[in-house]
């Protein structure tokens, strides 16, 4: 690596503080490649050519799931690679790549790094880069939005919302292949499992079950709740028994989708930085 290196972080993140970006550009300083930039995510996404002209090769993004899709899927076919830290809710990905540590031991750890591609789930209104959880229980992440922003007067009123569009809210059915339930789920879960897409359906059927269910579902846990493992894939449709289009959670962030959806397992053109066992 020769080039310079760029930091972005999200201010927005409810994980956020000062202390924390200082602390990890000591450790990349430390490390031998101190950042010569640090980039707020509200400022706008980073395209290739921004970071080409000004000679960067490798991109550190400190923020949740849903800040580094955008910044990932924006860099798509870049040259440069790009380190994900923990910085938001899950850090699914985060983890995924470096194990449990926190931001500022990883990043001590890039010059011993390699890169690494990752597959990702393409679906007709975007990229997942960790997961897709589809149907009614996807309304719980307007929930954690609240918990994030610390609006902390309307999250009652969001979460009756997602307690009520989980209950009522049209099921959700895996239709091809035909798996699971035929008559729905609350949420079908797909996730990446290594170079597979790995489906689980998720059903509460007892008021309980709901909170339990919301619960897991703000933590991003959503192997807590009871549900069905319904294999590996390379593609799956999905399709709302009713009549609007399927509430979508993608990488934590909530999208809207047709009745049915086709979600295929595919290969993203772009190196991340993986911690080395």
């Amino acid at each position: 690596m020769s080039g310079s290196l760029w930091l972005v972080v999200n201010r927005a993140s409810g994980s956020f503080s000062p202390e924390l970006v200082e602390a990890v550009q000591a450790a990349l300083a430390g490390a031998g490649r101190p950042p010569a930039r640090v980039v707020e995510a509200q400022e706008g996404k980073v395209s290739p050519g921004l970071l080409d002209s000004a000679g960067v090769d490798t991109l550190v993004v400190m923020a949740g799931d849903g800040t580094v899709n955008g910044v990932a899927t924006a860099l798509e076919g870049w040259g440069g690679a790009l380190l994900v830290l923990p910085g938001g809710t899950a850090n699914l990905l985060a983890r995924a790549l470096h194990g449990e540590e926190d931001a500022p031991a990883i990043a001590a750890r890039i010059a011993g790094m390699r890169r690494q591609r990752r597959p990702c789930i393409r679906w007709s209104g975007g990229t997942a880069l960790v997961e897709v959880l589809a149907g009614p229980g996807a309304e719980w992440s307007e929930v954690r939005e609240g918990l994030r922003e610390g609006a902390i007067a309307p999250i009652a009123e969001k979460a009756a919302k997602a307690i009520r569009e989980s209950t009522s809210g049209a099921m959700v059915a895996l239709v091809d292949p035909p798996l699971g339930n035929p008559a729905g789920y609350r949420g079908l879960r797909l996730g990446l499992s290594g170079e597979a897409m790995a489906v689980e359906g998720y059903g509460a059927e007892t008021l309980a079950d709901y909170f339990k269910q919301g619960l897991a579902l703000l933590r991003r846990n959503f192997r807590e709740g009871p549900h069905d493992d319904l294999g590996t894939h390379g593609a799956v449709l999905c399709r709302s028994l009713g009549r609007e289009g399927l509430a979508l959670m993608v990488d934590g962030e909530k999208r809207e989708g047709g009745r049915q959806e086709r979600f295929s397992l595919a290969p993203f053109a772009l190196d991340l930085l993986v911690t080395v066992p």
